[in-house]
């Protein structure tokens, strides 16, 4: 067959990490460019050599393309939904960058759209394509560890709000946890089998927000970022979120917090064996009457190197028909539940039921 056409809408920081991967797989051909900004759309279609008549700072005379295949959409969060629906009825392939939306109901409008479009919809749940992750799955899915009955995940910043739109509820729909928190609750879930959630408790806090006034500039930068930016989301998100199958995930995300270094440790623990992602992977368990520890000689720690392009790779062989996808739109639904739950929970201060949609 032909090279499959793609079609970026936004080409900010993420952006570049998917066409980087596009320009690695022999079967895509990068051929059109959206985005709001003129500056950044020309700077980006110089830089990888799109043609001015194929770039686009409207995506609906984008979409009117016929030759385009499928999109990547890397927006911010709440354009994901109409980006996303649009491409859909347009009669593309999409895929869409984590969260998928920033409530569960446009979630499900998506979802819903590509039903009806008879196109595939993936979800950027980037992790699920990790070395580190596949290591993991390969030892769960022999029952090594037996039964997962309870897992912890911390994505801890100390001074990482990357300004820009991220800081900007109405543009992210939150803060740390739907920005961080999003990656390791997918990730376990994804471990653990995809389990239902039921129920969650979460607690929000507003209290360092961006560190205004601090002059230690963060590690973490928008493209977007001025010095004017807007921040009104949670700096540190706490939640427990019960499944189905009687299993609990502690979770912990922020952007700032009084910590020493960042964290983003993962701990699983079954009946047979556990596991910590530190970032490198360890595997605890007891043999022949003694506690063991198990590491490994090749690396298990993640590697972002390949990271994107796996995920890329595997949308493209789907698009082909030669693999099922791993990351389908219902699974973006289902987080989207557990994200507004928890926000619902910290607005309220109870634990609230998990609406499946």
């Amino acid at each position: 067959m032909s090279k499959i056409k793609i079609g970026m809408i936004g080409t900010g920081n993420i952006a570049q990490t998917h066409i980087r991967a596009y320009l690695k797989n022999p079967d895509v051909e990068l051929y059109a460019l959206c985005d709001i900004d003129p500056d950044r759309l020309k700077k980006t279609a110089e830089r990888y050599g799109i043609p001015p008549e194929r770039t686009f700072t409207d995506k609906d005379e984008m979409l009117k393309l016929a030759e385009i295949d499928a999109v990547s959409v890397c927006t911010w969060n709440s354009q994901h939904a109409p980006c996303t629906i649009a491409a859909l009825k347009a009669g593309k392939h999409v895929l869409c960058e984590k969260p998928m939306a920033t409530n569960a109901r446009d979630a499900k409008a998506m979802a819903d759209a590509a039903k009806e479009s008879g196109k595939l919809l993936m979800i950027g749940f980037v992790r699920r394509f990790g070395n580190d992750c596949r290591v993991v799955k390969d030892y769960l899915d022999a029952g090594y560890f037996g039964n997962l009955y309870y897992s912890k995940a911390t994505y801890l910043r100390r001074n990482g709000n990357p300004g820009g739109w991220f800081g900007d509820k109405s543009r992210s729909g939150g803060g740390p946890l739907i920005d961080l928190g999003v990656h390791v609750i997918d990730l376990v879930r994804y471990l653990m089998g995809n389990p239902q959630p039921v129920s969650v408790y979460g607690v929000t806090y507003q209290k360092l927000f961006d560190r205004p006034g601090v002059h230690k500039a963060s590690a973490y930068r928008a493209s977007s970022a001025t010095e004017k930016d807007i921040c009104d989301v949670e700096d540190l998100a706490s939640a427990l979120v019960r499944f189905d199958n009687g299993a609990t995930l502690a979770i912990e995300a922020a952007f700032s917090l009084n910590i020493k270094t960042d964290e983003g440790t993962i701990q699983l623990f079954g009946d047979k064996a556990g596991a910590k992602l530190d970032p490198e992977l360890e595997i605890f368990t007891d043999m022949n009457g003694y506690m063991n520890n198990l590491s490994f000689a090749q690396k298990t720690s993640l590697s972002f190197d390949g990271l994107f392009e796996n995920e890329i790779n595997h949308y493209v062989a789907c698009i082909k028909g030669e693999e099922t996808c791993i990351a389908p739109a219902q699974d973006g639904v289902t987080l989207m539940t557990i994200l507004d739950s928890i926000y619902e929970s910290a607005r309220t201060g109870h634990e609230v039921v998990v609406q499946k949609l």
